[in-house]
């Protein structure tokens, strides 16, 4: 067993994240399994197993262990429904202890990187606990002031200056400052990937960019001004660039990087390029983490009919991030 471990938060109870991690696990030989760690219910876990015609041992993480087995950090939680399909309060509540047991173990360097399941937003929110998502609920255990979401796939990566919020919100929050810190954040993070120049593109606000002020004045008063400053600082930056074309020419090699400005420019066309095979993930945290991109599929959980190709790349994108070292966020 590393001493180390990439950690995996099984998401919501009642959702498709317990069957995608024991169907990706399932599929990695005994030696690639025993490099990550279950945090979730056993349970949950056993019923997902048979779900999926699957026979692998449960293991305590960190105990000797059959060779096969599946490692677990077992939380126990009151009230969970035992059922899937079923959005419940329990479950909101065990989806943030699992993902608050996670930080903690990243935060203690007994793990190397966090891979979330899907949560359910209603059942977090109706346990108590007010976050957007995921990352708005990493930043806050972990004290972060920014972090942001990038989707990351083989051929294109996005990374969002802001993410759940209004459309009209999100044209307020795509101040200067926030647009030429997502830029450096971005040029960082693959800068570590092993990048030494990563070409980043920056997505305008208006069709067109405004067209010279005929259909608005953001791009030149917001965009602009931050992809001048970062061009100041070295960063291989363009922009902005009409979000019409600025993606296919990102997804046929032109650039390593597209900055979105909001949550649908930026997630429609990672999801109509690689619906299953994009990962989510965290930047600007002081702990990695990645994510499967997609929902708690209510409706087909406990039907084994869930795809575990998405949790798989997620798997991977969580190597490459603990092959290059721990993250740290800038001070």
């Amino acid at each position: 067993m590393p001493e180390t471990p990439i950690v995996i938060t099984m998401g919501d109870p009642s959702g498709v994240g317990a069957e995608v991690t024991v169907k990706a696990l399932a599929s990695l030989s005994a030696e690639r399994r025993a490099r990550y760690g279950v945090i979730g219910d056993r349970d949950t876990l056993a019923r997902a197993m048979k779900t999926c015609g699957l026979d692998l041992p449960l293991a305590d993480l960190g105990a000797n262990a059959a060779d096969d087995a599946i490692r677990v950090i077992h939380i126990p939680v009151d009230g969970l429904p035992g059922t899937f399909g079923t959005l419940s309060e329990a479950c909101g509540e065990a989806s943030f202890r699992y993902i608050e047991r996670a930080v903690e173990m990243c935060r203690g360097g007994e793990a190397g990187c966090i891979v979330t399941a899907p949560i359910n937003k209603a059942a977090l929110n109706a346990a108590g606990h007010h976050y957007d998502g995921h990352t708005g609920m990493l930043a806050h255990l972990t004290g972060s002031k920014s972090s942001w979401m990038l989707l990351a796939s083989p051929t294109l990566n996005v990374l969002h200056v802001s993410t759940h919020v209004s459309l009209k919100d999100a044209i307020g929050r795509a101040t200067p400052e926030r647009v030429l810190e997502t830029i450096r954040t971005g040029h960082r993070h693959f800068r570590r990937l092993g990048l030494d120049h990563p070409r980043i593109a920056v997505a305008g606000i208006n069709p067109h960019c405004g067209e010279g002020g005929l259909f608005g004045s953001e791009d030149d008063a917001q965009i602009a001004p931050a992809v001048e400053m970062a061009r100041a600082e070295g960063i291989d930056v363009a922009g902005p660039i009409p979000a019409d074309t600025v993606y296919h020419r990102a997804n046929t090699g032109a650039f390593d990087l597209v900055i979105a400005q909001y949550h649908d420019q930026g997630h429609i066309p990672i999801k109509l390029i690689a619906f299953d095979t994009a990962v989510n993930v965290s930047l600007g945290l002081p702990i990695d983490r990645c994510s499967v991109d997609h929902g708690t599929a209510f409706d087909i959980a406990g039907t084994g009919r869930a795809n575990h190709v998405n949790m798989l790349a997620a798997l991977d994108y969580a190597g490459r991030l603990t092959a290059r070292g721990r993250q740290h966020a800038p001070a």
